[in-house]
Parts: structure tokens; sequence; C-alpha cells
């Protein structure tokens, strides 16, 4: 009696069609027939059959009684040690076939791997990568691996070999050559097509050719979906990066989780990997676009729902899986103006980090001198013997060499003197914090210090993207975290990419012959799962903009920049509030916006909710207290009571001017 495994093989050897000049020259290479290649690269676009290959090439290998290793690239680390790891038994176990199928999502590993990984292969193994890119061109004009690398560009099936995939599909001979017409020579469109149910075939309005065949597949597939509980479990494989049962579970809480994700499991687009399910990208893609005009508002809880979930993982789950996490909460929000305005998602020169080792610290400091001055090199040399951990090292996947380098610090109250008179800007975050709502015991603030890639000097790039995902994950976990700060050189610039995420503090410290910008957000304020739900509406739900173009959520920012440089006169004539209408058209225009700020909080004491609120108010911004916990003592209220009381008026405030801003003066 044939197992499991063995009848599924024997089942895809039956199905496979064509791709017969690929498979010779696998089993040449198999046979170890000379000459043959060591080494297969497979490319092509989504759907043309890169994954059925090399499950084919997978089982062939087995037949031959070879050991085989199979990767996903969409799973695979940053980090070239951990991939080294995986893929041991290459260079450990003679005649093992490794097959790193969606190379597309790992190619920042390509140089790494002909230069230093792949040549330490044992005797008789073989490789296969299969993936959308091509190779790079150095190595397939290297002579020393013309001999040794097979590359090879999937085309479309022929006509004939269409056929025979229907014909093997059991599709109707009468319906072939619709299908074929509708299809073409697309594996997927056309292995999509014979998965769909007989009677959808004779519905014209379905199956009619169409510029978007994958669109008009994937509603035949799916057809009706069988009830309101399959349709949000759709919605979550829509989304989520990879899904599992469990993460069905936690989001669908009123669902069983168990039949919903069978269903899913059996849908022929999606793809089954050791972390879950995975849409085939064009499907995904197309199934994301459908339910969020079919269902936008479905949509966006949904996605709040994953973001809450993720969420939770980062503040609870292992060390390990925080950064997947981070990933898959970000790649949420992908296309949210935002995060685009911040993020490359570029896998170019890709790199991974590593803590700090003090054989990097010559390094480090070289790079800090080069792009910052000798100033903020010894700033660095600082903080780097006061908080190695807090560094982080960058170095090339292709060539290990070390190329930026980020430190995120965590400094707790009350500030150390040495600190501040060492350190500019960490001075100017104190100070800023002490002005606002200061930091009490047992709080810390966090601060993005340093963030040098000589190369890609602070713009955004790899290292910034992964700098602000550990920043993103720390928050979460942190306890007793008040602030958090980033710095920037180009000031302007950055605050026009921060803006929506981060206030601008105003502060403007000077390090050597540099001036930096300072941007932050209380987190006691603006906790981090009502910052990333910010982040969900600023991508799926845009806000109603005023008529000067700016959304709510940002329009409240800009009042609270006023109000916290309310007593810095420069600094209040440069908040963003100034270009609002609400004092745009005015002769005087900083004199009536810090006149209507006062009479707006005056008018809060005509409604019963804001007599405590205006008091509030008035003692934190207008009355002169240096600090929120003195503003507290002069109405003789505990810390607590008056934070709620200026929350409260805070709101109250926002909501009165943004009618103004809306609808003009009452």
């Amino acid at each position: 009696m044939a197992s499991v495994g063995e009848r599924l093989s024997n089942a895809r050897v039956q199905a496979f069609i064509g791709r017969d000049e690929e498979l010779g020259r696998f089993a040449q290479a198999l046979a170890g027939d000379s000459p043959a290649p060591f080494a297969f690269y497979v490319s092509g676009p989504g759907g043309i059959g890169k994954s059925t290959l090399l499950r084919c090439m997978a089982d062939r290998a087995r037949a031959a009684e070879r050991p085989v290793l199979e990767l996903d690239g969409r799973f695979v680390s940053r980090d070239p040690d951990d991939f080294r790891r995986a893929a041991a038994p290459l260079l450990e176990v003679p005649g093992t076939v490794l097959v790193v199928d969606s190379f597309e999502h790992c190619q920042w590993l390509e140089s790494w791997l002909w230069q230093r990984f792949l040549p330490g292969a044992a005797d008789d193994t073989l490789v296969v990568l299969a993936g959308r890119l091509a190779p790079q061109p150095q190595w397939t004009a290297d002579p020393a691996w013309a001999g040794l690398l097979h590359v090879c560009e999937l085309e479309p099936f022929t006509e004939e070999q269409a056929l025979g995939l229907l014909t093997a599909a059991q599709v109707m001979p009468q319906l072939r050559e619709r299908v074929l017409r509708f299809a073409g020579g697309n594996p997927l469109a056309l292995s999509l097509a014979a998965a769909a149910r007989v009677a959808d075939w004779s519905r014209e309005d379905v199956w009619a050719p169409s510029a978007d065949v994958l669109r008009t597949l994937l509603s035949g597939l799916i057809g009706e979906v069988p009830t309101a509980a399959h349709r949000r479990a759709l919605e979550v494989a829509a989304q989520a990066y990879s899904t599992s049962e469990e993460l069905l579970a936690a989001v669908l809480p009123d669902e069983d989780a168990h039949p919903l994700f069978t269903w899913l499991r059996d849908l022929p687009f999606m793809e089954s990997t050791h972390r879950g399910l995975h849409p085939h990208d064009a499907a995904r893609e197309t199934l994301a676009a459908d339910l969020r005009w079919r269902a936008p508002n479905a949509f966006v809880a949904m996605r709040r729902r994953l973001a809450e979930e993720y969420l939770r993982l980062l503040r609870e789950a292992p060390e390990e899986r925080v950064w997947t996490v981070t990933d898959e909460l970000f790649h949420l929000f992908r296309e949210g103006e935002i995060v685009a305005r911040l993020r490359t998602w570029s896998r170019e020169d890709e790199v991974h980090d590593r803590p700090l080792h003090p054989d990097d610290l010559d390094v480090v400091l070289r790079m800090a001198e080069q792009t910052e001055g000798p100033a903020s090199a010894e700033l660095v040399r600082y903080w780097a013997e006061r908080q190695p951990q807090s560094f982080s090292v960058y170095r090339l996947v292709s060539t290990g060499r070390v190329v930026a380098f980020t430190a995120r610090l965590a400094l707790p109250a009350p500030a150390d003197p040495e600190d501040l008179a060492t350190d500019p800007v960490v001075a100017a975050a104190w100070e800023y914090t002490d002005a606002t709502a200061p930091v009490r015991p047992g709080e810390h603030i966090g601060i993005s210090r340093f963030s040098v890639y000589p190369e890609r000097y602070q713009v955004p790039s790899r290292v910034i993207d992964l700098s602000s995902s550990r920043a993103q994950a720390e928050s979460a976990r942190a306890r007793g975290r008040a602030y958090g700060f980033a710095v920037w050189r180009d000031a302007e610039t950055w605050a026009a990419r921060v803006k929506g995420s981060l206030a601008d503090t105003g502060a403007r410290p000077r390090v050597g012959e540099h001036t930096y910008g300072l941007f932050g957000v209380d987190w006691r304020q603006v906790p981090v799962e009502i910052w990333l739900r910010h982040l969900i509406s600023a991508t799926a739900v845009p806000t109603r903009a005023g008529p000067s173009g700016v959304s709510r959520s940002v329009f409240d920012q800009d009042v609270r920049e006023a109000l916290a440089h309310w007593r810095d006169t420069d600094a209040f004539a440069a908040c963003a509030l100034l270009r609002a209408r609400l004092a745009a058209d005015s002769a005087d225009p900083v004199g009536e916006l810090r006149a209507l700020l006062r009479r707006t909080v005056d008018d809060l004491a005509g409604d019963p909710r804001g007599v405590r609120a205006r008091e509030a108010l008035t003692a934190g911004y207008f009355s002169g207290a240096p600090t929120q916990e003195a503003a507290a003592r002069r109405l003789s209220l505990p810390y607590g009571t008056y934070r709620r009381h200026l929350r409260q008026g805070l709101d109250l405030l926002c909501d009165a001017l943004w009618q103004q801003e809306l609808h003009g003066p009452r």
C-alpha cells in the first residue's frame, strides 16, 4: 500500500504537463551525467508554473533516493546565518538537493549564495532556485559558473500543452476550446478555470473573455461564499501575509476556525506553507481589491482586527517571533499614505542587523565622523560606552560589509545630568518633555538617536525600514515608556515625511556644525494601539479634509503642537496650525490664532463637561506653570485626575476648532 506522500507524488506526475526540456536537464543532473549543471535557476512571471515545476523536480529527486531540502523564499530570514543553518545539509550531506521557491522574496541573498555559500556544497549536490526575477547578469556571464549554472525562463504553454492540461483535469471536451480562448497559455489561469464548477461554464457572463482574467476566474471559483463567517475568513486571507488557524481563531473569536481554515486551504489558489496559508500573489491582489471595492467597511474592520492581533503578539510573542510579526503588521499598511512616505519596501542592497560588537566600533565612529562630523562621532562613542546594547550595525547580506548603524536609546527618568551636559539632542528631548508632560520616576523615554547610512544618509532606505520596525516593536513591548523620539538632520524634509505619525517638537538642537530636528510622540497620550489605528485609517479610509486640505487627525495634532509652543514666540509663529483657514486670511495670523485659542478655551466653560477641561487647559498652557505636575498642584488636583481633565479639554477644543475650520466662525 503506497503512502499518502507517494500517492500525492504519483498524482502530480500524472497531472504534470510540459516543461520537458527543463526536466530532461534535471534528470541528467540527478543521474550524474557529465556535463550536467549543478545549479538550476527558473524564472518567470506569476502563474507561469514555477512552483509546480519545482514540486515535480523535488518528487523526481526523492524518487531517485536523494535527500531533498525545500525552502520558501517568502519566509527566509534576512540574516544569511539563518539561511546557512536551514540549508546546512547541502554543505554536509552528499547528494542533497536544495529547492528554494519564491526566490524573489530573498533576492538579496543572491550574491552571497554564488560567492560564499554554494562553493562549499558537498559532493553530488544540486540546487534549484525559482523566482520572478532573472539572476544577476554577472553570474550568467561568469566563466566559472558557465558550466555549472543552467538558467531557464518559463514560457506560457503551447496550445497543445494547454489542451493536455485541460484533458488531464477532466474538463469536458465541448468546453475545452472556450477555456483555452479564455485563459490562453497561462498555467495558473488554466488550472483555476479547470477547477471551477462545471455548472459555471454555462454562464457566458462569467466566462466570456475579459481583460481581467484572474478576477473573473476567482469570482467563478469562489462563487457563493457558504456563510458570513466564510466571507470574513476570506477577508483575513486577503490581507494577512500568512493565515494560520490560530490567527483565524484570534480575529474571528465567535467562529469555529477549523472548518473555515479547511475551506480556505481547499481553494485552488491557496498555497500551504509552514506559517500557514498564502494566496498566490496575483490572486491575493485581485481578491483584496475586490473585497475593498465590494465591502470597504468590512475590509477596514478586518484590517483593524488583524492589527490588534499583531499588536498583542508584539507584546506577548517570544522574542524570536517579534520581528516577523512586525513585518506582517507593516505589510497591512504598505499602501497607506503615511507608511509609503516613510518606508521603501525595496530589496536592493539588502541588509541585516546585528548588535554592536566591540570590533565594529572603529567602523561606526568613522561613519559618524564622515556624515555628521567629529562632534557627533564623540557622542556616538559616549553612548556606545554607556548603552552598547542600544546600537545595531547593518551589514550587506551579499558581502557582510558594515554599511550603517543605528542607536535606539532608553533613558529613564529623572534625566542623568551627565547626559544632559554631554548631548544637546538628548537635552532637547528632556526639555521638551518637561515643558509638555513630564516623565515621572519609573517611566523612560525612547529616542532613535542615530541613523547613519553614509551611502543613503537619512533618506528612506532598508536601514530605516528595519530600525523603524524594531522601534515600533520595542514601543509595543516596553513598560513605562512615556515618549518616543526620532532625530533627523534635514528637519524640514522629515517634518513632511513624518507628518501624521510624529509631532515636530520644534526643537532644533545643534551638534558641531549641524542642526537636528526632534520629532516625537507621547505614548501616554497616544498609546501604540491608537497610533496604529491612525495608520489604518490613513491607509483604508481617507479622513475628511478641511478647506486647507488637512485631515482631521492631522488638524488635531497641529492644535496640540500650537499649544505646546504657546510660550515660545518663534516656535508658535512657525506652527502648522497657521496654515489652516482659522487664521490664514488674517492681517495678523499669529495674534489672531493666539486670541482664537484663548477664546475657544474660555468658551468651553459654557459646556458642563468643559468647566474642569477649561481649567486644565488654562493651567497647563496659558498660566506659565513650568510642568503639568505644577499645573495640577495649582488646581489642587491629583496628577492623574488633572491629566484626565486635560485630555478631555484637548478633545473638546479640537472638536470646536474643527467645526470652525469647516464652517467658519459661529
